[in-house]
Order: C-alpha cells, then structure tokens, then sequence
C-alpha cells in the first residue's frame, strides 16, 4: 500500500524533499499560483503556519502552472512572490502538475485518497489536502476555502502534546 511518505518532491530552491521528512507532523499539502484571484490566501496559510508550526503543523506549497497559466515564472520568481509579498516562511516545492499524464505521483496519491469532484480531478489552484500526523489523507478542501476556515479541522488533526 503506498504511504504519503514514499514520496518525494524537488523544493524550489532544486534540493529533493522526502515527505518522510514530515512524518509525526499533520500536513497541509496545497497547489499554488502567483497570479491566481486565490493568491492572496498565502497570508491566511502563513498564518497558520505560524501559529501552529510548534504544535506539529507543516504547510507545503507546489506551484502549479496548469489552471489558467497562473504561475509561469521561475523558481526565483516564485520565491520572490511567496516570501517578499507574503512572508511566506513554509516549505515551497518546484512547479508540478497535478491533473494529467503529467501530474506528480504525490497528487495522483492524493487525488485517489481523496477524490473531491468527480474524477478527482483538482479544479483549480490552492486545494488543500490535509494529511494527519500518522500520514492518513484525511480532508481535502476546495480552492474557495480560506485558510482560516479550515483551522478547526488543522487543531483536530494535530498531533497529541
């Protein structure tokens, strides 16, 4: 059976993260864009992210150029969006796809664990998949949910102090 923590995925700056590397912690799992109306959730999550980053959480962004060509820059554009128009401090990955042939073997898990729309397609940029801090996909959120609307269901999925 295949684990969240099999996988594996380049960050922006072209190093290889293990998923096993967040094992204990509860994970939001989010596709992102730099020029999507949804951006500006990146200050909602980074905010969660601070608040509960020592309770266990661990937010990752993928950059998706897939909806609307709403990320087409570099990794350097990326980061330059994330961290000086956000503050974003959370892990950031390099552009994947997440729908098609294409799609990275993490959201091809994801989508299958949790399918959401029929076909477990992923509409568009930022769906959140909340992963416990076992690895258990447990809830996937559409890109309309705003970060703070999902804080309940983070502080339940958080790992016991």
């Amino acid at each position: 059976m295949t684990s969240f923590y099999q996988f594996t995925a380049p960050l922006l700056n072209g190093q290889t993260a293990s998923m096993a590397d967040y094992a204990g912690r509860t994970v939001l799992v989010v596709n992102t864009a730099s020029r999507c109306g949804f951006t500006p959730q990146y200050a909602g999550l980074e905010t969660l992210y601070r608040k509960y980053a020592d309770q266990g959480l661990v937010i990752l962004g993928f950059p998706c150029n897939q909806f609307g060509r709403q990320e087409p820059g570099s990794a350097d554009d990326i980061a330059q969006t994330c961290h000086i128009n956000y503050g974003v401090s959370f892990p950031m990955f390099g552009k994947v796809e997440v729908n098609g042939a294409a799609a990275h073997p993490l959201f091809r898990y994801l989508k299958e664990a949790l399918p959401g729309i029929p076909g477990g397609r992923i509409k568009w940029n930022f769906t959140k998949f909340l992963i416990g801090h076992d690895g258990t996909p447990l809830k996937r959120f559409a890109p309309i949910t705003a970060p703070e609307k999902m804080e309940s269901a983070i502080v339940a999925a958080l790992p016991a102090r």
